[in-house]
């Protein structure tokens, strides 16, 4: 156990990002190179930077950290209910187009639920935070977290969807056509649960593979925004699932439990 409040937490996770995002950008400005992990996803050294970073700052208080390079180089701490969800770089093929849609994400999660979230994104010099106490944007000025301004999802409207730029679905464009029309915006990285979290689009479904890290932050900023992350039988997304080597199952990101619930089904269906 640790002496850590919620606050002091998220403080640690805030400098950890910060720190993490001074190195990225210091790489994204040159010429680097990229491999391809055992899943056939790429990766570069500012992951592997950013990972240590993050991991330096949060060891400090001795909750356990699931990472993703981590992950990959096959240490996994013995996690509990209480744990670090760490993916350093988040949308690495966005960082290697350089359009500048990458992110950092930092969940805390806590009897598989997360209940504080990170995500930053440092070339477009902003991030996000929530918790009980609500979602959060703020910009990042001279590496340093500007003032923070509170964020809420659209909840009614029209439906716009995001969807991600690298992981087209034959299965999206079935569930596009039962939906009413929507403007369909492609959006890499976790950049999409902020886009839900802040009103400027209303769903988010996915039919394609993901990690716990790369969900648990977004999934706490946009909850604590009011929206939902469920999967396809219409329950809350959950977390430390080791059974299944931490892979996500299809889920939808709804700005309402109604609309989530709804577009859960229909998914559902197109799966089945």
């Amino acid at each position: 156990m640790n002496d850590y409040n919620k606050k002091q937490l998220l403080d640690i996770m805030i400098h950890a990002a910060l720190e993490a995002g001074v190195q990225i950008l210091e790489i994204y400005d040159t010429s680097f190179a990229n491999i391809k992990k055992a899943d056939g996803s790429p990766v570069t050294i500012a992951d592997k930077k950013s990972e240590e970073i993050i991991i330096k700052h949060l060891s400090k208080t001795n909750i356990p950290i699931l990472a993703e390079e981590s992950v990959e180089a096959g240490h996994i701490p013995k996690l509990g209910d209480r744990f670090f969800c760490v993916d350093p770089l988040d949308g690495t093929k966005e960082f290697i187009k350089k359009n500048g849609e990458f992110t950092i994400n930092i969940a805390l999660i806590e009897k598989g639920k997360p209940t504080l979230g990170l995500i930053s994104v440092p070339a477009q010099k902003k991030a996000y935070i929530g918790s009980k106490l609500g979602a959060f944007k703020f910009d990042i000025i001279d590496n340093k977290a500007g003032t923070l301004k509170p964020i809420s999802v659209a909840g009614c409207g029209d439906i716009n969807l995001v969807a991600s730029r690298s992981h087209g679905s034959e299965l999206l464009k079935k569930l596009e056509k039962i939906l009413p029309p929507c403007t369909d915006i492609s959006v890499g990285s976790a950049l999409k649960f902020c886009m839900l979290a802040e009103g400027s689009a209303r769903l988010y479904p996915r039919f394609t593979n993901t990690y716990e890290w790369d969900s648990a932050a977004g999934q706490a900023i946009l909850e604590a925004a009011g929206g939902v992350v469920l999967t396809l039988d219409g329950k809350t997304f959950s977390y430390n699932h080791a059974k299944a080597n931490y892979l996500n199952p299809f889920f939808v990101a709804a700005d309402c439990e109604k609309l989530g619930k709804q577009v859960a089904k229909y998914m559902s269906d197109i799966c089945s």
